[in-house]
């Protein structure tokens, strides 16, 4: 999508981010993150505004993060705890943070906003380079469903009161696996556009990727309970390892 790069996310969505962005599951995410991550070192790629590493900080887990969106950030410094947590600004694509961890881990789809296959490839390799052998990185991400669309796009309605609208337009191209999305919110006072560009995954994808950053899968879940990944998963936890030395 011509115009969005990695800030653009942050620039448009980072006042609202934490009252429109919820996804019900931060407590599971949190409990299965503390329980294979442990005592290590601990970085979390597109930390923004806290969500997840503020639990994790507030249960004595070394965490620090990084985004590419400094509005973000800047929401999470004035969060109680946030000035604690060590950040900086990176792009997932391309972070060198000079310095090794013993977990990783990329939530809430996040992945998907890196929008060309070989900056998520890129990613991966990133990751690798900043794991101690024996270190684990985590994704989480939807499962893409090609029923909800027809003719390769959609329009559903998100929100609906006396005084406005919201809506959701998206366009999916199933070669590129690429989804255009068009967040349209209209009330009395006019109308706002916030995009989103996305790049789905799947996961035999997932592990490929992995594959050539020298990661190999140790658990492929299809929920924060560990439950199986089968064709009916609506999304997946995926955890991969570096090898020890």
């Amino acid at each position: 999508m011509k115009g969005f790069g990695p800030t653009t996310f942050g620039e448009l969505n980072a006042e609202e981010y934490d009252a429109l962005h919820d996804p019900g599951t931060t407590e599971a995410c949190v409990d299965l993150i503390a329980e294979l991550a442990g005592d290590g070192d601990v970085l979390e790629l597109a930390i923004g505004t806290g969500r997840i590493a503020l639990p994790l900080a507030e249960r004595g887990l070394r965490i620090s993060g990084f985004d590419a969106s400094p509005e973000m950030l800047k929401i999470l410094e004035g969060k109680p705890g946030g000035s604690n947590i060590e950040t900086g600004i990176a792009d997932m694509a391309s972070f060198d943070l000079e310095r090794k961890y013993d977990f990783a881990f990329l939530v809430f789809n996040t992945l998907y906003n890196i929008t060309a296959q070989k900056d998520q490839v890129a990613c991966f390799q990133q990751v690798a380079n900043h794991l101690r052998p024996g270190g684990r990185f985590l994704v989480e991400a939807f499962m893409p469903n090609r029923e909800s669309f027809e003719n390769n796009q959609a329009v559903r309605t998100k929100h609906v009161s006396f005084d406005s609208v919201w809506l959701e337009a998206v366009q999916h191209d199933p070669v590129a696996q690429t989804l255009n999305y068009q967040r349209i919110r209209i009330t009395e006072t006019g109308t706002q556009l916030k995009p989103l560009p996305m790049r789905y995954v799947w996961p035999a994808e997932l592990d490929l990727m992995a594959q050539i950053a020298g990661l190999r899968p140790v658990a492929h879940w299809g929920g924060w309970q560990k439950q199986p990944l089968t064709a009916s998963s609506d999304m997946y936890v995926i955890v991969y390892e570096k090898p020890g030395t």
